[in-house]
């Protein structure tokens, strides 16, 4: 008996029946083999040594694929926890999954001592249980041999699992002399783990509750090869450097205030100029694809939010209502609602259409207090929001004009490495998560599917990651050292329409429904500033720094004209300061570089008899002496957008 298998290429091959997806790569290369770490069978990650009954999709996995890398860490995390067991007898091993870089495990060391000064000894005895090149050997258990295997080791932790756990769906891994509870899939055997990095312990409630007993979790990592470990941790020590909360301290961008709340930031002058320089280029930009600029309250009734479905499917993410007069109202989590009422307070025919609101609406959201997380998680959001109204006809140019105008933005700030993940519904859950109108959802999907192959752009489909009236497109940007972010959203709507009635006439002097297109290319001021501290090192580019330039007199003497080139150079509306403290002019300068001020003018005697400056740029580069005007023209030119 043979089963058909599909390849990512379209090609079809016949196989015996039972055939891995090891054996397959081995079929075509030995070296490919030695690379294989699991396989994609129809969509699920399979053990690549799984046998295969079926006719089915087949994608090989390596560590070059997320889905293998991911395979990878969770076996490295089986790996830790042998290591563990050995050298620290009795402890109880809670879970131990993989994430976006590495994985970890939560360990109960009961009465033992456990520090960071044990990583060597963990690292060196998992090194040596790599090398026994153990097979990892998946097993299918009862629920009743599993409890009877938990409850003879003394695991507390495995025990409460797998009374969550349906009877014949429960399986173990072993390799070497350690089994463990756990879904899989993993690696062939541990030979392939050879670079090993402990990184870092923390506190963990057992299941995430504070009531629950408080778990060891430790941190690691490992690569194939040691160049690569080398070159991560390269990286972990470049993003330390970047990390939007230090640079957003330093560089007096933004603060949080206890009085104020959690996850309610406040913008300092820096980081208010760095604000304004966004909002001023992004209207230039939608002015001229023709947006139209409009402004909402902060706040509405709750009829509203029933209307728009965002109390039946986002009550959670809203913070609890307010009465006044007898009426609930609730801060906006979106601006999208009162775009909608804008549209219908006025009549409409096709002649109109495409219409384009555009708002820097501050909207709020509830997030949980452990998921707060500097500018990226916040409850106070800034946002480019922009909604467009259009016939069907002129959906699909709308919607690469939207795709386009974030390939525009991503150019401007050195954005070159980008995927747009095409967000789908779950039909099986249509009524609950996603409004109950299937036909509109396949009609949509298609749609937007049309469009992004006609353009050529990169990108991913993915299940049930929807937003409820309709389809979306995420974009995922890489900063400059590599780090990923979900930076910008474009939504299409098919439900909202109709729920707030909006329409217009058409060619037939017929009522007919909007389609609507949501989109935020730049994020939130929040999202967005957090990513370019990180992706510039705070280091702006001139025209968004928001100092642009500081002028330092050599001593007291110079004082005068020093004031003379900040009021010339601000009629010219380049963002220039005085430096006068009594400091040395190398003090002065120091200081500014730490600052990360684009430009240093130094004045003394010669430059002000001349009408001059002598110019330093940020990093060091002297550009000499220059005449006062002639730097004005520069900048101007330089910090036009």
């Amino acid at each position: 008996m043979q089963v058909n298998i599909c390849f990512p290429d379209g090609a079809v091959r016949p196989y015996p029946s039972g055939v891995s997806a090891m054996d397959i790569a081995k079929s075509i290369s030995e070296g490919l083999a030695r690379n294989v770490l699991a396989a994609k069978v129809d969509k699920e990650i399979w053990d690549a040594n799984r046998p295969i009954y079926r006719d089915s999709t087949l994608q090989l996995l390596t560590f070059k694929d997320k889905e293998g890398q991911q395979t990878y860490w969770h076996s490295s995390a089986h790996l830790m926890a042998e290591a563990l067991e050995f050298l620290f007898p009795g402890v109880k091993l809670a879970i131990g999954p993989a994430v976006d870089n590495g994985f970890y495990y939560d360990v109960d060391f009961g009465d033992q001592q456990f520090s960071s000064d044990s990583f060597e000894l963990i690292e060196s005895k998992m090194l040596e249980l790599a090398k026994n090149d153990s097979v990892f050997i998946r097993s299918e258990v009862s629920k009743s041999d599993a409890i009877d295997y938990f409850t003879q080791k003394g695991d507390p932790y495995k025990l409460e699992l797998i009374q969550d756990l349906v009877d014949g769906t429960i399986t173990f891994y072993q390799q070497g002399n350690f089994t463990d509870l756990c879904r899989g899939p993993h690696i062939p055997n541990t030979g392939s783990i050879k670079a090993i990095k402990l990184l870092g312990i923390a506190g963990a409630y057992w299941r995430g509750n504070e009531k629950n007993k408080q778990l060891t979790r430790i941190y690691g990592i490992t690569f194939p090869k040691k160049i690569e470990l080398d070159e991560h941790l390269e990286r972990i020590e470049e993003a330390k450097k970047r990390d939007h909360r230090k640079l957003g301290r330093e560089l007096e961008i933004y603060t949080f205030d206890d009085d104020v709340g959690p996850g309610l930031p406040l913008w300092l002058p820096n980081g208010t100029s760095i604000i304004e320089s966004l909002e001023t280029y992004a209207k230039k930009i939608e002015n001229a694809a023709g947006y139209l600029r409009v402004k909402s309250p902060h706040i509405a009734k709750e009829s509203m939010y029933l209307k728009s479905g965002h109390l039946p499917y986002y009550a959670d993410s809203m913070f609890p209502p307010m009465e006044i007069d007898g009426e609930k109202y609730f801060l906006k989590p979106m601006n999208c609602p009162h775009h909608h009422k804008i549209y219908k307070a006025l009549p409409h025919t096709y002649k109109e259409l495409p219409l384009r609101f555009a708002e820097y609406g501050t909207c709020y959201r509830y997030e949980q207090s452990g998921e707060l997380f500097g500018l990226m998680r916040v409850r106070s959001l800034q946002m480019n929001d922009a909604h467009i109204y259009c016939t069907e006809a002129q959906f699909e140019d709308e919607f690469k004009g939207v795709n386009a105008l974030y390939l525009k933005y991503f150019e401007k700030f050195g954005i070159d490495k980008y995927i747009m993940r095409f967000s789908k519904h779950n039909p099986e859950k249509l009524g609950q998560k996603y409004v109950n109108m299937p036909a509109l959802w396949e009609k949509t999907e298609n749609m937007v599917r049309k469009v992004l192959q006609s353009m050529g752009v990169s990108y991913v489909e993915v299940e049930d990651e929807a937003a409820f009236y309709g389809p979306k497109i995420d974009i995922q940007v890489w900063s400059a050292i590599g780090r990923e972010f979900t930076l910008a959203t474009n939504q299409v709507d098919f439900a909202q329409a109709e729920s707030f009635d909006l329409t217009y006439i058409n060619e037939k002097n017929e009522r007919e429904r909007p389609i609507i297109i949501h989109r935020a290319p730049l994020s939130t001021h929040e999202r967005f500033i957090g990513f370019l501290l990180e992706h510039y090192a705070g280091n702006f580019p001139t025209w968004l720094a928001p100092k642009q330039v500081i002028v330092l007199p050599i001593s007291d003497k110079f004082t005068d004209y020093a004031e003379e080139v900040v009021i010339f150079l601000k009629k010219h509306d380049i963002r220039a300061s005085l430096d006068i403290r009594a400091e040395k002019a190398g003090k002065k300068i120091r200081d500014a570089e730490i600052a990360k001020i684009p430009y240093m003018l130094i004045v003394g005697e010669k430059e002000a008899s001349q009408q001059q400056v002598s110019v330093r740029q940020h990093g060091g580069i002297d550009l000499g002496v220059m005449e006062l005007q002639h730097f004005a023209v520069k900048l101007v030119d330089e910090t036009s957008i």
